[in-house]
C-alpha cells in the first residue's frame, strides 16, 4: 500500500472532556498520517445520547485545534465519507445490517438481560469463561416468527466462526492470534434498535477505508471480533497499533485523581500545547533530541520499531521540564499574550502596563517559569514592595550584611547608572572581604524579597531608579 493511500482516524466520544489518553491517541494518528503523507480523519462517536457532554464535539475540536493537530476530513471540514458524526449515520448502519441478514451472518437473540446474567453467574461458578451460549442460534424459524409476531424484544448478534482463530496484525505486537472459542457472539444492536460500538465502529472504519487503526491497548479484545467481521465480509482488515495505557507512578491507569489527567487541567495550569504534544510523543521511547516540534517529531518518529509494552508511566516532572524548555523557545510577543491572563488575575493593574514594558519584564524572568502560572509569583516584586526583615538575610553572615548596608548607602548616588553602581559595589566588596555571592544575595533580597532571581542590573531596570532607590534605602535603614 502506498503512502498516499494511508488513512487513519481519531474517533472520540463526547461524553467527557479530553484527557491525556485521548490526546495521545489523536497525536499518534496525526503523526502517522503526517509522516506517511496520509489522511487524518476525525469521527465523533456520539451515539450515547444520555451521556453526551459535548454536543457537536465543540470542545473536542477546539482542543485539537489548540494542540495544532489538524485533520483533513471530519466535522466542519467534510470529506468523501460524510457525515462524520455517528448519530447521523444510522441509515448506513441499517443498510449494512440488512446486508448481514441477507448473508446469514447474524441472528436474533431474544434473551433478556436477567437471563443472560444468570447464565454468566452459572458459568463463573463452574469456572468457565463467561460467554453467550447461543441459545437463540438454535431457535427454529417457526419459533423466531412467533416471537417476532409477539413483538418480543431482541438484539442482532454476529455469528463468530469459533472453529477458526483470527489474526490481528499490530505494528507493535506483530501478529496476534485469537482463539474465538472463548468469545461471545457479538451484539450488533440494542433492544431499542440502536447500534453497538462494535458494529458502528467496524462499519465506519470499513466505509471510510481506514487502513490503520491506532487506539488504546484496552481495545485489543474488541479488535478480534471486528477482524472476524472483516473476514466474514471478505475484506482485508486494517493494520492496528494498540497504544500502551498511560499509568501513574504506582502503575495504575491514570484517572481523574491524577494531576494532568485532564487536558483542561494542564491548560489551566499553564502548560503549552507544544510541550504536551512533545511529551506525549516521546514518552516511553528513546530520542537523541527530546525538544521537538510536531514537524520534527513527525520526521523522526520510528513507526517501524515500536515497543510492545502494555503500559507506560506518566511523569509530571518530565512534562514540567519540557514546558520550561518550550517557554524558553516561544517568542516574547506570544509569551506575553499567554502570560497576561495569569498575571492580571493576580494584579489587575498589569493591564495598564505598556506592552513594550511587559515584553521586557516577562523576557527577563522567563527562565524562572516552569508553567505560565509562575508568572505572578515571579513578577510579584514588580507590583509589591517586599517587606524586609532581618530573618530574610539569615543565610548571610551578619557582619557581611552590615558592611553591605554601608556600601550601598555610599553608592546610592550611582544608582541611575546601574553598571557603575554594581562595579563600585563589587570593588568595595572585594576590598572589605565581602563575598560577591553574599553581596548579590543581599541586593536581591532588598530589591525583590528573594535571594534568587534576575540579575541586579535587570531588576533595577525593571523597577526604575526611583523605586529601586526607595527599596535599597529601606534595606540600608533595616
Amino acid at each position: 500500500m502506498t503512502k498516499a493511500h494511508i488513512r487513519v482516524r481519531f474517533a472520540p466520544s463526547p461524553t467527557g472532556m479530553m484527557h491525556l489518553g485521548n490526546v495521545r491517541t489523536a497525536l499518534m494518528n496525526y503523526l502517522f498520517a503526517k509522516q506517511k503523507n496520509g489522511t487524518f480523519i476525525i469521527r465523533i462517536e456520539d451515539t450515547d445520547f444520555e451521556r453526551n457532554f459535548d454536543p457537536q464535539a465543540k470542545h473536542i475540536l477546539a482542543d485539537l485545534a489548540w494542540l495544532d493537530l489538524t485533520y483533513q476530513e471530519g466535522p466542519l471540514k467534510g470529506g468523501y465519507h460524510e457525515p462524520y458524526f455517528q448519530s447521523q449515520r444510522t441509515k448506513l448502519y441499517q443498510d449494512e445490517l440488512a446486508e448481514f441478514v441477507r448473508k446469514n451472518l447474524i441472528y436474533r437473540c431474544f434473551c433478556t438481560t436477567e437471563e443472560l446474567e444468570k447464565k454468566r453467574q452459572r458459568q463463573l461458578a463452574l469456572k468457565q469463561p463467561p460467554r453467550y451460549d447461543r441459545t437463540c442460534l438454535k431457535l427454529t424459524p417457526e419459533t423466531i416468527e412467533s416471537y417476532v409476531a409477539e413483538n418480543r424484544p431482541f438484539i442482532w448478534r454476529f455469528k463468530l466462526n469459533q472453529e477458526e482463530p483470527v489474526t490481528v496484525h499490530d505494528l507493535a505486537h506483530g501478529s496476534i492470534k485469537f482463539d474465538l472459542k472463548s468469545f461471545s457472539d457479538i451484539p450488533l444492536t440494542r433492544q431499542d434498535g440502536t447500534f453497538t460500538f462494535m458494529f458502528a465502529n467496524f462499519i465506519d472504519d470499513m466505509q471510510m477505508e481506514i487502513t490503520h487503526v491506532i487506539r488504546g491497548e484496552d481495545h485489543l479484545s474488541n479488535t478480534a471480533g471486528q477482524v472476524a467481521m472483516y473476514q466474514a465480509c471478505g475484506i482485508t482488515p486494517p493494520t492496528f497499533w494498540h497504544l500502551p495505557i498511560l499509568c501513574n507512578a504506582e502503575g495504575k491507569k491514570l484517572s481523574k485523581r491524577d494531576f494532568g489527567f485532564s487536558l483542561g487541567d494542564l491548560r489551566t495550569a499553564g502548560f503549552l500545547p507544544e510541550a504536551i504534544d512533545n511529551y506525549l510523543a516521546i514518552i516511553g521511547g528513546s530520542f537523541e533530541q527530546e525538544i521537538m516540534s510536531l514537524e520534527e517529531i513527525a520526521q523522526k518518529f520510528n513507526f517501524e520499531h515500536l515497543s510492545p509494552t502494555s503500559q507506560i508511566k506518566y511523569d509530571i516532572e518530565k512534562l514540567k521540564w519540557l514546558n520550561h524548555k518550550w517557554i524558553a523557545r516561544v517568542n516574547i510577543e506570544r509569551l506575553t499574550q499567554l502570560c497576561l491572563p495569569y498575571l492580571t488575575s493576580f494584579y489587575p493593574e498589569a493591564k495598564n502596563i505598556p506592552i513594550a514594558t511587559l515584553h521586557k519584564l516577562i523576557d527577563m524572568i522567563r527562565t524562572d517559569l516552569v508553567t505560565l502560572h509562575d508568572i505572578a509569583p515571579s513578577l510579584e516584586f514588580y507590583f509589591k514592595t517586599p517587606v524586609l526583615t532581618k530573618i530574610l538575610f539569615a543565610d548571610i553572615a551578619p557582619e557581611h550584611v552590615a558592611k553591605i548596608q554601608k556600601m550601598v548607602e555610599h553608592q546610592l548616588h550611582n544608582l541611575p547608572k546601574p553598571d557603575d553602581f554594581m562595579h563600585q559595589l563589587k570593588t568595595d566588596a572585594h576590598q572589605q572581604a565581602v563575598p560577591t555571592k553574599a553581596l548579590f544575595m543581599a541586593l536581591r533580597i532588598a530589591l525583590i524579597g528573594k535571594a534568587q532571581g534576575p540579575s541586579i542590573h535587570d531588576i533595577i531596570e525593571m523597577l526604575g531608579t526611583d523605586e529601586a532607590k526607595k527599596r535599597l534605602q529601606i534595606f540600608v535603614n533595616l
